[in-house]
């Protein structure tokens, strides 16, 4: 197993998480449910302790990379220039989740600020799935939107 390999194990967790705790969060402001909040702030927790790895991994992962055929630098890095913002989204996000059930550790959570990390849920959902999407470009080509190579012309008698 190596960095790659690491990388592609832990990505999918804060974007699948985000998800999840989007979803929870969603029910949670919809139905006011203090338990749902309470669940959905521990969520974005985890998924913001998850993202800093994932990110980590990602340098290494880079170098084994590199060296595969059809894979560009500019390619990487417009990945992981949105893995920066992603991260800081992710984690900013699970800072107020944590920083939420701290402060209201016995009382309930503000609906505002359920609805505010909602909102913040939202745009970091979007730059993860915006950086998974970049992710799969380094190495399926079909997804860059680039026409693929033409075959090659069998030969023939008359060439």
């Amino acid at each position: 197993m190596n960095a790659a390999h690491f990388h592609l194990l832990l990505n999918h967790i804060p974007v699948v998480g985000m998800f999840f705790a989007l979803l929870l969060l969603a029910a949670a402001v919809a139905r006011r449910s203090e338990e749902l909040k309470k669940a959905a702030l521990w969520a974005l927790v985890i998924v913001a302790a998850f993202a800093v790895p994932t990110y980590l991994t990602g340098e290494p992962a880079e170098m084994v990379v590199m060296e595969l055929p059809d894979v560009t630098e500019a390619v990487v890095d417009q990945h992981q220039d949105a893995a920066k913002l992603a991260l800081a989204l992710v984690s900013a996000g699970g800072v107020a989740a944590l920083a939420g059930l701290v402060v209201r550790h016995a009382k309930t959570v503000p609906h505002w600020f359920a609805v505010a990390l909602l909102a913040w849920s939202v745009a970091a959902m979007g730059t993860l799935a915006w950086t998974a999407n970049l992710g799969g470009k380094i190495r399926h080509t079909e997804l860059r939107g680039a026409a693929p190579a033409a075959p090659a012309k069998p030969a023939t008698e008359h060439d």
